[in-house]
C-alpha cells in the first residue's frame, strides 16, 4: 500500500500539471511510467521493441461567435450556445459551415438487427441533420409494451450511448447529429453536457477513412419539443411512438445552418505498454489497463488551485495495476502472456485504448480478457465487490464472484446501470472487438465499508462525485486509507492469475451486443487452445 500511495503521490503532484495529453505534463508522465514498468520487472511491449505506442490526435475548440439557427415554417430562429444547444466537432477543420441542412427526427437512432429494431427504415440522411433521443428504446417502456426488455430496460446498452448515435449518423451520411437531452435518460444534467465548452479531442484519421459527422452535440428537450411542435407533432406522443417498431423517421420541415470558427491543433500522445511473456501459450494474452491522463490545468477554484491532478482517477488505478505487475513478475511465469497498459486520453473519449484497439500490438482474437482499473476509492476496506455490466458475460461474472468470495467479499451490482458506465471506460474499446472484460470502478456504486457500512460508502461516493470528480480536489493525501484499493488490486490479480494459468476462454452471453463479434474469431481460439474448454476450467 505504501508503494501504491507513493506512485499516486508522484503522478498527482503539481510537477505533472494534471497529466493532459500533448502537454508538458505528458512529457513528465511517460518517462516516469516507463521507469515504473521497468522497476516492476516488465518487458517492453510497445512499438518497435520499445515501451510506447504513438497515438496521433487532433484537438478542436469552437470559438465565438457560435452562430447556429433553424429555419422552419418561414421563420429563422437562433439556437443559443450553450443554453439551447451544445456542439463540438471532431473533424480536422478550422471552420464549421453548414447551410440549410434538412433536419430529420430518427427516434432513438438505433439499428439493431439482432433485436429486431430499426429506427431508420431506409431514410436517406446524406447531408442532413439527425435528431435523436438519448438512451435505449425501452428505457421508459412500461411493462406490457412490446419493446419492454428488448434492450436493457433501465440498464443502458451501447445503443443508448451518444457515442453510438453519432457513429450511426456518420455511417448513414449525416452532416450533423443532435441528441435530445433529458437528465434521467442521459444520466447527468445539462451542466455536465456543456462543461467541455466546445472542446474536443479525437484520433487523427487518414483522409481516405470514414469520417465522423461535421457537427455533433446535444439539444435541450424543450428546444427539440418546439421543433416537433412547429412541424405538427407533440413531443411526448412522438416519444411513445419511437418506442414501437412501427416508428418511421419524421421530416421536421426544418433546416439547420451553422457558421463556427474552430481552433485546430495536432497532438502526438503515447500509450505505455509492458508485458510478461507466457511460458506455454505466449500468443494468448490477458491484458490489464488503466489511463494515465487527467484533466490538466483549468479555471482556478475557490482556493486558487488550477491543476486537476486525477489522483483517484486514475493515478491510483495505475498504482494498483503496477502492484499486480510486480506480483506476477516476482512469481512463476504465467502460461499465457500478460500485457499491462497505461492509456492516454481516456478522459477525452477513450482515445488511447481505442487507437490501440484499431492498431493492436497483440491480436484481439486470442486475448482472453481485459481487466481495467479506473478510479479506486481511498476510504478503507470493504465487504463487497461492485460488478459493472451485469448480464453481459455470465462467465466473467462467475469468475469475478468466485475471486471476490475467496477474499471474503460478496458481489453488489452497480447502483446506476442507466448511466452506462460499462461503456465509459477503456475496457469498452476491447469489448467492441469482442474481448470479454471487467471494470473495477469506485464510481459504479457505494461500497459496504468495513467501518460504517453502506452509509459510509455512500458518503464517500457522494462527496467525491459532487465535489472532486475531474476537479482540483481529486488530490493525493497522506491520510488516505488504501486497504480497499489494495483489495481491488488483489481481486484483479487473482482473476488474472486464474485466466493466465488455465485453458479458460470466457464468453459473452448470447444476448450481448458483443457476442457476434467474438464469435467471428472463434476459429483463432480453437487453433490456439486445442481442446481447451470455453468459459470453464
Amino acid at each position: 500500500m505504501q508503494r501504491m500511495s507513493e506512485v499516486t503521490r508522484v503522478l498527482a503532484s503539481d510537477a505533472f500539471q494534471g497529466r493532459a495529453p500533448g502537454t508538458p505534463g505528458e512529457d513528465k508522465t511517460i518517462p516516469y511510467l516507463i521507469e515504473q514498468f521497468k522497476a516492476a520487472g516488465l518487458e517492453p511491449a510497445g512499438e518497435n521493441g520499445g515501451w510506447t505506442q504513438i497515438v496521433p490526435m487532433i484537438h478542436t475548440q469552437l470559438k465565438a461567435p457560435v452562430n447556429v439557427s433553424v429555419t422552419q415554417r418561414g421563420q429563422t430562429l437562433p439556437l443559443k450556445f450553450p443554453d439551447d444547444i451544445y456542439l463540438g466537432t471532431v473533424r480536422p477543420v478550422d471552420r464549421v459551415r453548414i447551410e440549410n441542412a434538412p433536419m430529420v427526427f430518427v427516434g432513438y437512432g438505433v439499428t439493431a438487427p439482432e433485436r429486431g429494431w430499426d429506427d431508420f427504415k431506409g431514410v436517406d440522411l446524406h447531408g442532413k441533420v439527425a435528431v435523436m433521443l438519448v438512451n435505449d428504446p425501452d428505457f421508459e417502456a412500461a411493462a406490457g409494451e412490446p419493446v419492454a426488455g428488448k434492450f436493457g430496460g433501465k440498464t443502458m446498452t451501447y445503443y443508448g450511448r451518444w457515442t453510438y448515435k453519432y457513429e450511426e449518423a456518420a455511417r448513414r451520411g449525416a452532416i450533423a447529429a443532435l441528441v435530445v437531452h433529458e437528465t434521467d435518460a442521459a444520466g447527468y444534467p445539462w451542466t455536465v453536457v456543456k462543461s467541455p465548452a466546445g472542446e474536443n479531442y479525437a484520433i487523427a484519421l487518414p483522409a481516405d477513412s470514414p469520417q465522423p459527422v461535421l457537427l455533433q452535440g446535444w439539444i435541450q428537450r424543450d428546444a427539440a419539443a418546439a421543433l416537433l411542435k412547429r412541424a405538427g407533432y407533440d413531443y411526448e406522443t412522438v416519444k411513445r411512438e419511437a418506442r414501437t417498431a412501427a416508428f418511421k423517421p419524421i421530416d421536421l420541415k426544418a433546416t439547420l445552418s451553422a457558421d463556427i470558427p474552430v481552433t485546430l491543433s495536432h497532438i502526438t500522445s503515447h500509450n505505455v505498454l509492458g508485458k510478461l511473456t507466457g511460458s506455454k501459450y505466449p500468443e494468448e494474452t490477458v491484458s490489464f489497463g488503466g489511463h494515465w491522463d487527467a484533466y490538466g490545468i483549468g479555471p482556478a477554484d475557490a482556493q486558487g488551485r488550477t491543476i486537476r491532478p486525477g489522483a483517484a482517477d486514475d493515478a491510483l488505478g495505475l498504482a494498483a495495476m503496477l502492484e499486480d505487475a510486480r506480483l506476477f513478475a516476482a512469481g512463476p511465469r504465467p502460461e499465457r502472456t500478460l500485457v499491462f497498459a497505461a492509456w492516454t486520453a481516456e478522459e477525452r473519449g477513450l482515445l488511447g485504448s481505442e487507437y490501440y484497439a484499431q492498431h493492436p500490438l497483440f491480436p484481439m482474437q486470442t486475448m482472453v480478457a481485459n481487466l481495467t482499473f479506473d478510479t479506486l476509492q481511498w476510504n478503507g476496506p470493504v465487504k463487497d465487490a461492485v460488478l459493472v455490466g451485469r448480464g453481459q458475460s455470465g462467465d466473467m461474472e462467475r469468475i469475478f464472484a468466485e475471486a471476490a468470495k475467496a477474499q471474503g467479499r460478496y458481489v453488489t451490482d452497480e447502483n446506476h446501470p442507466e448511466r452506462g458506465l460499462f461503456y465509459r471506460a477503456d475496457h469498452f474499446s476491447f469489448a467492441k472487438r469482442g474481448v470479454p472484460v471487467l471494470l473495477d470502478m469506485a464510481l459504479a456504486g457505494a461500497y459496504d465499508m468495513v467501518e460504517g457500512g453502506r452509509p459510509a460508502g455512500e458518503r464517500w461516493l457522494d462527496a467525491f462525485t459532487s465535489k472532486c470528480y475531474h476537479q482540483t480536489c481529486d488530490a493525493w493525501s497522506p491520510t488516505w486509507d488504501l486497504r480497499g484499493a489494495a483489495q481491488e488490486a488483489e481481486l484483479f490479480y487473482a482473476i488474472g492469475n486464474r485466466l493466465a494459468n488455465s485453458r479458460e476462454w470466457p464468453e459473452w452471453n448470447a444476448s450481448s451486443e458483443f457476442a457476434k463479434v467474438r464469435a467471428q474469431s472463434a476459429a483463432a481460439r480453437g487453433q490456439s487452445a486445442g481442446k481447451g474448454e470455453r468459459g470453464r476450467r
